[in-house]
């Protein structure tokens, strides 16, 4: 029964999808939070986008892990650099812009060197402000090879990208 009540809402949804305009450029602003293994600590991270369609992005995210009470980078690793794609959906009537996307890149540390790690999201959007869920998977040293794996959470905004258009 919840796999059909699924393929009607995909389908539901496939059938009034929008976006932000194509061919428009934004940049975002991330704050947020890490958990993993070891602790947990914060996030920052800027992002440039290409919007391809009115439903969909490119972009490039720079970010790093720091740990805001004693304002110093993180041992596992200190920064990223991902290309993403992220995909909206948009229902008629709402102001809200759900989201799912990832990104492949690089990331480097202090002790790990630098590893190829990836890095899947959703989230929400809201006007020009956006709350995020992430999991970056980066190769490590533990018996599954993801030691440095970690969940994150963010809130951030953006500059440009065109308005959004809806249908009625």
């Amino acid at each position: 029964m919840r796999k059909l009540l699924l393929i009607g809402f995909v389908i539901l949804g496939i059938t009034s999808i929008n976006g932000q305009e194509k061919g428009e450029i934004r940049v975002g602003l991330d704050l947020g939070a890490f958990f993993n293994d070891n602790g947990g600590s914060g996030l920052l991270s800027l992002e440039t986008k290409y919007n391809l369609t009115d439903n969909s992005n490119i972009g490039i995210r720079i970010g790093t892990k720091v740990n805001p009470f004693e304002f110093l980078f993180d041992d596992e690793y200190t920064a990223h650099i991902i290309a993403t794609y992220d995909y909206y959906f948009h229902y008629k009537k709402t102001a809200i812009f759900p989201f799912l996307g990832g990104g492949l890149g690089l990331y480097e540390g202090f002790n790990s060197g630098n590893n190829f790690g990836g890095m899947i999201r959703a989230g929400l959007e809201l006007s020009k402000f956006r709350l995020t869920l992430e999991y970056n998977i980066i190769p490590g040293n533990n018996a599954l090879g993801y030691k440095n794996s970690y969940f994150g959470t963010s809130v951030g905004f953006y500059i440009g990208g065109g308005k959004w258009k809806r249908k009625n």
